[in-house]
């Protein structure tokens, strides 16, 4: 039976068309992927069916009935629920205050806490949930905090549940159970959008496979008559290859951190606990992690943005001093940014700026001493645009209106040129397509074999082991020793993603720490 009937929608902002007559439908029992890069449309679709934005043009219909436009409150009660890819759960409130929130009427003084509590156990049980009502939100694991979430769905009555990147902060355990989880749920009626860009998992869980490319649907096919060559084509438009990894002979250090310490604040745990990392000429060093365990802390310092509290930090050989990233940058080190529009580009200047931003000091780009030289600068960013395939309209336009894929490909011009001995490569190809995805890794590798070593930060582990030599895992601030890729599989990182880092004492360390 259809639950779902998406006709015809379009929406416009200005000039960009995020949906152009886009149509489909669910079925009952069914696990509907709905796969794009980012910036496809996935996400503005999904905000039309909840409510969040009115289409243009089109109409939606669920479980037979028109949806009213524009209305939350209508989406909720036609049965349809979402669970957005940031949590948003208050952590001074109880497992069951969190999922009971906003369903008591106004009128009502206080909440029959006995009945919300048996009415959240019975759903509970029915798909196979386990949950502690009373148990504070603070005090939760994170794969505690995705299932509080889905559960505030169903309390609502949700009979449709769209899920947008329900894992990508999930260790590979925590997958597999939520994966349970929604089998459970499909197999009692429930039917699910499924969001991702990760292909194993789209495979894994979904029955059928839509997929999104520039606001307009390009392609549906059923899961079992896929795989992640075809989906990834269907994606970009064109057959994708990743590169091949090339294993080398790890030179000298280029990075030491002995026993860094980076403070939380007045009251609050250190954002990295003691770090010991060293990471050599030719070697790339994954490190893995649930976010929020330090990542962003131990990036801000490998950037100069953060100094630590004790310990060093040396560059290739030499003890840091100076923690600024005009200090860093000049030591030879080359930065990708966690968040390339916060922090990777200026939005408002242009192509060709952001092109020669860390590089303006530098001759020829200036001359008679102070004085900017205009077309050298032109030049020299046409060169890089030209060689690292940035896909611009012309480079006066602003670096914001870039793709995200041709954004990572400027911040990739822009920091390899200058041939660094050590690159942060910090969620490098996070939203982007394949085609993005298989150019970004053939770089970092190519700066692996010209002598760079590459921290890859990152919360995919296929990433990780197809690209890392070595893996790093952290967690609260700690880290593990460093494991070979060889040496070690997604289950045994997975478990350490989770809080047990001396799981990874069992193995031989791949390197000194």
């Amino acid at each position: 039976m259809m639950v779902l009937h998406i006709k015809g929608v379009t929406k416009s902002f200005g000039s960009l068309v995020a949906n152009d007559n886009i149509s489909l439908t669910l079925n009952e029992g069914e696990v509907l992927a709905l796969l794009g890069e980012n910036g496809a449309g996935k996400t503005t679709l999904l905000n039309i069916l909840f409510g969040h934005y009115v289409a243009d043009e089109g109409e939606i219909d669920v479980f037979g009935t028109q949806l009213s436009p524009g209305a939350t409150d209508a989406a909720i009660d036609a049965g349809v629920g979402m669970v957005h890819q940031h949590f948003t759960l208050a952590d001074n409130l109880s497992v069951l205050e969190n999922i009971v929130l906003g369903t008591e009427p106004l009128t009502s003084w206080k909440l029959d806490t006995a009945q919300a509590k048996a009415k959240l156990t019975a759903l509970a049980n029915e798909f196979g949930m386990h949950i502690e009502p009373d148990k504070l939100v603070a005090d939760i694991s994170v794969g505690e905090r995705q299932r509080v979430e889905i559960m505030k769905a169903l309390y609502r009555g949700a009979r449709i549940l769209i899920l947008d990147e329900p894992t990508a902060v999930l260790t590979p355990q925590e997958v597999d159970n939520l994966f349970i989880t929604l089998r459970a749920m499909v197999a009692k009626g429930l039917s699910i959008i499924f969001i991702s860009h990760k292909l194993h998992e789209i495979l894994a869980i979904s029955d059928r496979v839509n997929v999104l490319r520039r606001g307009c649907m390009v392609g549906e096919i059923a899961t079992k008559d896929a795989d992640r060559d075809s989906l990834a084509e269907m994606m970009v438009g064109r057959e994708v290859s990743r590169p091949e990894v090339e294993h080398m002979e790890a030179g000298a250090p280029v990075i030491e951190l002995g026993n860094v310490i980076v403070a939380g604040g007045r009251g609050h745990k250190p954002l990295l606990n003691g770090v010991s990392i060293t990471i050599h000429k030719h070697e790339i060093v994954g490190l893995a992690g649930v976010a929020g365990n330090g990542q962003s802390a131990l990036g801000d310092l490998l950037s100069g943005l953060r100094t630590p509290s004790s310990g060093t930090v040396c560059i290739a050989g030499d003890t840091v001093v100076d923690y600024s990233p005009r200090a860093f940058i000049t030591k030879g080190i080359g930065r990708i940014p966690e968040d390339r529009h916060a922090r990777g580009v200026v939005g408002d200047m242009t192509v060709w700026e952001n092109m020669i931003s860390e590089n303006l000091r530098e001759k020829p780009l200036w001359r008679f001493g102070r004085l900017i030289d205009f077309d050298a600068c032109r030049e020299f960013s046409r060169n890089l645009i030209e060689q690292f395939d940035v896909r611009c309209k012309t480079m006066e336009m602003p670096a914001k209106q870039l793709s995200g894929g041709n954004m990572q490909k400027l911040i990739l011009a822009r920091t390899l040129q200058n041939e660094p001995r050590f690159i942060l490569a910090n969620q490098p190809v996070r939203g982007l397509d394949e085609g993005a995805i298989a150019a970004v890794h053939e770089r970092l590798l190519a700066a692996k074999r010209a002598g760079a070593g590459v921290l890859l930060v990152s919360e995919d582990l296929d990433e990780l082991f197809a690209l890392a030599d070595k893996i790093v895992v952290i967690y609260h601030g700690n880290v593990s020793p460093p494991l070979s890729v060889g040496d070690v599989t997604v289950q045994d990182i997975g478990i350490m993603m989770a809080g047990d880092l001396s799981h990874g004492e069992k193995f031989d360390r791949a390197g000194a720490a």
